[in-house]
């Protein structure tokens, strides 16, 4: 039960490690999510986009910030 995938910013990001880390949480390169949300971004008007951004960006913790997951009984 404690293989329970987490997300989280990563430390070593371009600007803010949300791309990384999820990345890190699919299995994919970060390069291919960063290019994906920047064409998506770019078709929706970079609003919807930017501020799918901040949101993550302000609510994701650090993987070394996140609280420890309770033991399993």
């Amino acid at each position: 039960m404690s293989d329970i995938k987490r997300l989280y910013k990563i430390r070593n990001g371009k600007i803010c490690g949300v791309c990384g880390g999820i990345a890190e949480y699919l299995n994919i390169d970060p390069t291919i999510l960063r290019i994906i949300w920047v064409v998506v971004t770019a078709f929706t008007g970079f609003l919807p986009g930017l501020l799918a951004y901040a949101i993550c960006a302000l609510i994701m913790p650090f993987k070394d910030q996140a609280a420890p997951t309770p033991p399993a009984e």
